[in-house]
This record gives C-alpha cells, structure tokens and sequence, in this order.
C-alpha cells in the first residue's frame, strides 16, 4: 500500500504532499518496518546536491535502541542540561522572524488551550520535544565536518525529500532541532564517528488522533508577502 490516504498503488500528487504535510507532535507507538523506511529513504535519496557530492550519512534508531537515547534526552532535560548540537543554535533573530516565533507559540498554546500563566503545561509541552514526541523511529542527518553553508542546503533538500516520501507513504513526521541537541548521546549509541557532524533529525510514525498536538498546523505567510515579481 503506497498510503493510507489515496489508495492502494495511487499516487499522491506532489502539490497534495506538501499541503498535507505538517510537524507532527504527537505519534502513534505503532512500528515503522525498516522496508517501509528503506522505501521513503531510497526515494529520498534522488534529491540534488552539489556536483553530486550526496553528502549526507543516515543514521536511523528505532526500538529499544531509541528508548535508550529518549530516557538519556529526557534525564539531560530534568537536570536542564543545556543544549549543545554540532550545528549552533541562532543566537538572536530579526524582529520579524522572532515575531512569527512569539505568534507559532501563541497558536500552539491556543490550540491546546494551554493559558498565559500555565507554566506546568508549558513545560509539558516542551518537554515532548525531548521524548521525541513518542515517535517510534528517528532519521538522524550527519555530513563531514568539514563541508560548508552549501553542502548544508543539500542537506535541506534532502530533509524535505524524506518528509514528503514518508507523507505519500501515509507516515507523519517531525524535523527538530532538538532531536539533535545532544550529540554526545548520540554518537555514544549511534557509534556516529566524530568527524561526521549531526545536522538533523527527523521523527517519524503515524498521528496519534487522540492527541490535541497532532492536529496543530502552523499557518503560512501569503504569497503575495513572500514574492517579487519584475518583468521591465
């Protein structure tokens, strides 16, 4: 079955993947099967690079062995350990951008009709980003240390790759930051050589309906914001 929502052996139009095509913040504890991911990774994989240069090494954790890497994120998380990915985090933002973060913020606590003044729903809810959301399987993204800002681009065209196979798969996902905010934990169980850095992660499974944080979708800025057009 190519996906659960267009049929069996259908084809989902790519316009629909990106649509319906959303961060999922609450899994489902159903398996992934490692055929249904080498499927997604195997499409994915056709995405362009430099001069061909595919940088990109794919780690993938499931099971027990990412059970073990949740319960470290999460004791790293009660001891406010602070986060230290191979890529920095921003340092600050421009006033527009930090706004759109202050606004998905004000959405999301909206949704889940968590208050102002909430602050133990708040952590709740932030806490989830370091039990990985229940996802039952993770694509960590690494490349060569050495390798700059456009083998990091390739690196985003692989991501989107991977999430709009696993959506036409009918599988959900995640791409977070804070998948990756530990790399010692990683590289530990994940036998991730140090000359790779950890770039990404991407969680994947299927929704949990029951869950408020699975129907959340972030709005988008119009178009006519986004682009310029010049003709004479």
């Amino acid at each position: 079955m190519r996906n659960k929502f267009w049929g069996f052996n259908s084809k989902m139009k790519v316009s629909d993947a990106l649509k319906s095509r959303f961060t999922c913040r609450s899994f489902k504890t159903d398996p992934v099967s490692k055929e249904l991911i080498d499927q997604i990774l195997q499409d994915a994989l056709h995405s362009p690079s430099w001069a061909n240069t595919q940088p990109w090494e794919i780690y993938v954790a499931k099971g027990d062995k990412l059970e073990r890497i949740k319960a470290q994120y999460l004791e790293y998380f009660n001891l406010k350990k602070p986060r230290n990915p191979d890529v920095a985090l921003a340092r600050t933002w421009p006033d527009k951008h930090q706004k759109r973060i202050r606004e998905l913020a004000n959405e999301m606590y909206k949704h889940l009709k968590i208050s102002e003044a909430d602050s133990d729903e708040k952590n709740a809810s932030w806490r989830s980003n370091f039990e990985f959301f229940g996802a039952p399987v993770v694509i960590y993204l690494c490349m060569d240390e050495n390798l700059g800002e456009w083998s990091m681009f390739d690196m985003g065209a692989l991501s989107q790759s991977i999430m709009l196979a696993a959506t036409e798969e009918g599988l959900d996902s995640a791409p977070a930051i804070n998948l990756v905010v530990y790399p010692e934990i990683l590289r530990n169980e994940l036998n991730i050589p140090k000359k790779l850095s950890i770039i990404f992660g991407i969680a994947l499974g299927y929704k949990n309906d029951e869950s408020p944080q699975s129907s959340f979708k972030s709005s988008r800025r119009p178009l006519e914001e986004v682009v310029k057009y010049f003709e004479n």
